[in-house]
């Protein structure tokens, strides 16, 4: 059984990557089935069509992942 959803892009798309197949992991701000905007990390078709898995965050999750990237040294 198919679950129907809809989804619209309150924002921007900020482009994170691009693969060769022309799909973009993007973060966006999403509103799912009509609910309050999220932050949402996932892959998307170039006509936004299409999505991968992903995951989506609160506010305060996106400020905890924030904080914690900060702390990571690359090398």
């Amino acid at each position: 059984m198919t679950e129907e959803f809809s989804f619209e892009f309150a924002g921007e798309h900020n482009v994170i990557s691009e693969g060769k197949n022309g799909w973009k992991l993007e973060l966006n701000k999403i509103s799912w089935n009509g609910r309050a905007p999220k932050y949402d990390i996932r892959s998307w078709s170039e006509d936004h069509k299409k999505m991968g898995k992903g995951i989506t965050l609160t506010d305060d999750e996106l400020k905890s992942l924030k904080n914690l990237l900060n702390q990571i040294e690359l090398g």
